[in-house]
């Protein structure tokens, strides 16, 4: 996620760059293979995002099934409605959780996991 993220400010910019810089030092006789490394670089941010959302979609491996219910169950304590992860839950669940968690759990509580 931190690679994407890094990725979709810093790709366009490196891929004008590489464009320029080809174009510039070798001529336009290199045209089609400067457009080419330049659609590359512009492309990694979006595949980057393709997997995350791929990923998302995964169903939850055990060990975070069950530390995902245990922070739904603490979120409920506090009156914050949270539904409990059901037996199909996905990656995607989890993060809605987690979300939830940072917004309304404080800092101290992090710190005792």
């Amino acid at each position: 996620m931190r690679a994407t993220q890094l990725a979709l400010p810093v790709t366009p910019v490196l891929a004008m760059g590489v464009m320029c810089s080809q174009l510039y030092l070798l001529g336009w006789d290199v045209f089609p293979q400067a457009l080419a490394m330049t659609l590359f670089f512009l492309s990694l941010p979006v595949q980057g995002l393709m997997w995350l959302g791929w990923r998302a979609q995964h169903p939850l491996p055990l060990s975070l099934f069950d530390w995902g219910n245990q922070l739904s169950a603490k979120l409920q304590q506090m009156g914050v409605p949270c539904h409990p992860l059901g037996a199909n839950a996905r990656y995607q669940d989890m993060a809605t959780i987690l979300k939830l968690a940072f917004e309304r759990l404080e800092p101290k509580y992090w710190e005792e996991l």
